[in-house]
């Protein structure tokens, strides 16, 4: 089994690493380019009788950082 978390910074929250792209992007004449959130994948291989329950600790306890960032589980 696997699963794939996406970690974001929540809304709110600055994202210097988004700004530093969105300038880039200008800087190459993408000019529509209005704002830029940048996120980590994690791909996770776990044995098939790992429950979601377990992957939503995992990312609450290691794979973010729930204070400034907001994840999303997708089971493949």
């Amino acid at each position: 089994m696997k699963a794939r978390v996406h970690v974001m910074l929540k809304n709110g929250v600055l994202d210097p690493q988004g700004e530093a792209v969105r300038h880039a992007l200008g800087s190459l004449g993408f000019d529509g380019v209005e704002g830029v959130r940048q996120g980590k994948v994690i791909e996770l291989d776990l044995v098939d009788e790992t429950s979601a329950a377990t992957i939503n600790e995992m990312c609450e306890k290691l794979l973010a950082n729930t204070v400034i960032e907001s994840y999303r589980v997708e089971v493949l």
